[in-house]
């Protein structure tokens, strides 16, 4: 059975880090007798440069129609003085809004080849495992009204909405306690409930449907502030944080720095079931940026791009053995020094993409050997 896999590398770096992508399928084709079919196209300023829009409609329509797209970033400074909708970010919350990926998972995983590569003491990371699970369609990115406003007295009032209803926090929630259930057992829901009155709805609806769904999972509440502080202080504290769109963000930017470098962590981003396709709507990408000063010159790190290519193929196709392998052949090759700047090396982009598909089939080999 066919499944589209629509890669949109983006600007910046985004088209060195995807490179190896189709590779990586027909190693998939080759050894588990699948038929991944790819579609590239167009988001962010490329696609505003080609297509005048950061999300086209017909990019979204391909989006819409694929099994999974996996999107490499956004943005730069060539776009900075476009006005606000026509800015490459746009186009990304376009695919997340439209496609109603509402719930978007970022792991912090410390490799133990990079623990002395965090900016936290190695004590600290080694071993780090954690789970962010954040609210992706609602909050402050996209409650209204919102503006920039001109007042009588020739002053401007720049004004965002953060806005909640009951049942984007119960739908989030209740991926975070399920995700729970295959890991530890154990939830922190983050929030600024002394302070936001969205806070407080988002507090009492975590708290109703751990007592009437999940009472085997342990739910703690915390300020997202103090949160921010408890990561850099005591992080493996924590296995799973729910929290919101706009806290969100924020936490996993500064878990990200725990392990090494912002050029190792994924994310997927999942939404309701697709009708055409008997699966979620979802889509896979690093959380860096486009990092515009060294696009082009070859030495970015491809790993994050693989993780969520490995996170793609557990949460979209149930493919464990295939996922685990591609995390497992991107650890062996930091271990073995194979390595971009961000983590300690001087290899280029292309060298460990490579490094990491040549191990990912040394892997699958011994696998099939072994069965």
């Amino acid at each position: 059975m066919t499944k589209t896999i629509l890669l949109l590398p983006g600007d910046g770096i985004g088209t060195e880090i995807c490179a190896g992508l189709p590779q990586l399928f027909a190693i998939l084709n080759e050894n588990f007798r699948e038929d991944f079919v790819t579609q590239t196209d167009l988001i962010g300023g490329s696609g505003y440069d080609s297509y005048g829009s950061p999300c086209s409609d017909e990019v979204l329509a391909k989006a819409k129609a694929a099994d999974a797209v996996l999107l490499g970033c956004v943005g730069g400074v060539k776009w900075e003085k476009l006005s606000y909708e026509k800015r490459p970010e746009r186009g990304l919350l376009r695919l997340r809004k439209e496609l109603d990926l509402f719930g978007n998972l970022r792991p912090a995983v410390c490799f133990d080849a990079l623990a002395e590569a965090s900016s936290l003491k190695r004590e600290l990371v080694a071993g780090l495992d954690i789970l962010i699970v954040r609210e992706l369609t609602g909050g402050v990115y996209f409650g209204e009204p919102r503006g920039v406003f001109d007042n009588p007295d020739g002053s401007r009032t720049g004004l965002d909405t953060q806005i909640y209803t009951s049942d984007e926090i119960v739908r989030i929630a209740r991926l975070a306690f399920e995700l729970a259930k295959k890991r530890k057992g154990r939830v922190t829901s983050c929030e600024k409930s002394n302070v936001m009155q969205s806070g407080v709805l988002w507090r009492e609806e975590v708290s109703e449907m751990h007592l009437r769904e999940y009472p085997e999972i342990v739910l703690s509440h915390m300020y997202a502030d103090n949160a921010a502080m408890q990561l850099v202080r005591q992080p493996k504290q924590f296995d799973v944080i729910l929290t919101d769109n706009l806290f969100g963000d924020i936490l996993s930017d500064v878990a990200a720095m725990l392990t090494g470098s912002l050029g190792m962590l994924p994310s997927a981003s999942l939404g309701e079931m697709n009708p055409a396709t008997g699966r979620r709507f979802a889509m896979y990408e690093p959380v860096h940026g486009s990092a515009p000063d060294i696009a082009g010159k070859n030495y970015a790190n491809p790993s994050a791009m693989f993780l969520s290519a490995a996170m793609m193929l557990r949460y979209s196709f149930d493919m464990q053995e295939a996922g685990q392998a591609l995390e497992d052949a991107v650890k062996a090759v930091i271990e073995k020094g194979v390595r971009t700047r961000d983590i300690g090396g001087e290899h280029s982009t292309t060298a460990m993409s490579d490094a990491i598909l040549n191990e990912f089939t040394g892997i699958l080999r011994k696998l099939a050997k072994a069965a």
